[in-house]
């Protein structure tokens, strides 16, 4: 194997926020009013809390934060990033991993270019996470995956894959993608970001977040913002945290400010770390002291470790 799985899963959420961060000039922002990763995070708490999708807790979660939100580009964007912890969490079936991004859409207003970006970005993701992901097949087989829709998303993605055949440049595909249908766009510029700077996770993000050519003087920060946060999560799947340039993780780490909703950027590793557990196979015995202890006897601080798909709860 390449890169571990759980550098994988570091990379993909790290990735995410970095790329999210990321401003024009590449310096990383760390107060976004976006906040495009919050509803993932109160994902990512509930499928360590229960060892599984359950949309009521997912639900109850989204309420006690926020009131529900009507379908915009903005929200659209943080729908799509929310659903990376369940495409990290089930990428190893295609069909349940279809099925749980479907379910978890539930949640929201049915949107087909939302159905559609999130089964796209979450299928890219599996494919890398499970070492399946060539660049020359992965658009054919990301529309495969999608299916019969009446969206412009399969189209796009098609576009992209011309436009990386002719050795197209950012700016032509900048060019391409920088009209109405913002969202589509957004996830075809972040497959061109991706694709064109494969093994490069800084340029690809860089790229993502560029907007300062005349062609494009219009693009707003979501747009930006969130072309960044889908090419990292991408990338980051791809490459791991090792791809990660290091100076920017230890900026990250020096400045320790909020992330995603929570208290610091430490906190963001430590809730990574222990969702990378939950979907490992890790059984904390001090969460759950009554099922494997006797009545009167002390509860030792200690893991039980599972291989995959043998004692995993889901």
């Amino acid at each position: 194997m390449r890169y571990s799985p759980i550098s994988r899963f570091k990379g993909t959420l790290l990735g995410a926020f970095l790329g999210g961060s990321l401003t024009s000039g590449g310096e990383i922002q760390f107060q976004s009013h976006l906040d495009l990763g919050r509803m993932a995070v109160l994902g990512t708490q509930s499928l360590i809390a229960l060892g599984r999708l359950d949309l009521d807790d997912w639900i109850g979660r989204q309420q006690q934060e926020s009131p529900p939100l009507a379908a915009t580009d903005d929200i659209s964007i943080k729908i799509i990033i929310a659903t990376l912890p369940v495409a990290l969490f089930f990428h190893e079936n295609p069909i349940k991993l279809r099925q749980n991004l479907l379910s978890v859409l539930k949640i929201w207003e049915d949107d087909p270019v939302v159905r559609d970006g999130t089964l796209a970005v979450g299928y890219a993701i599996a494919l890398a996470l499970t070492e399946k992901l060539d660049p020359l097949t992965l658009i054919p087989q990301t529309v495969a995956f999608l299916g019969e829709t009446p969206t412009s998303i399969p189209k796009k993605l098609f576009r992209v894959q011309n436009l990386l055949e002719q050795g197209a440049g950012l700016s032509r595909a900048q060019a391409e993608f920088t009209r109405e249908e913002k969202l589509t766009n957004t996830i075809a510029m972040a497959f061109y970001c991706f694709l064109s700077t494969l093994e490069d996770f800084r340029l690809a993000v860089l790229q993502a977040t560029h907007n300062g050519n005349s062609q494009v003087q219009d693009a707003t920060l979501l747009s930006s913002q969130a072309t960044g946060a889908i090419t990292g999560a991408l990338s980051g799947a791809y490459n791991g945290t090792g791809g990660i340039p290091v100076n920017w993780q230890v900026l990250l780490l020096q400045k320790n400010s909020p992330a995603w909703g929570l208290t610091s950027f430490s906190q963001m590793l430590k809730l990574t770390d222990a969702f990378v557990a939950v979907w490992s196979g890790v059984y904390d015995l001090a969460l759950n002291p009554r099922d494997l202890i006797e009545e009167g006897c002390e509860v030792a601080l200690l893991s039980v470790y599972a291989a995959p798909r043998v004692i995993r709860s889901r």
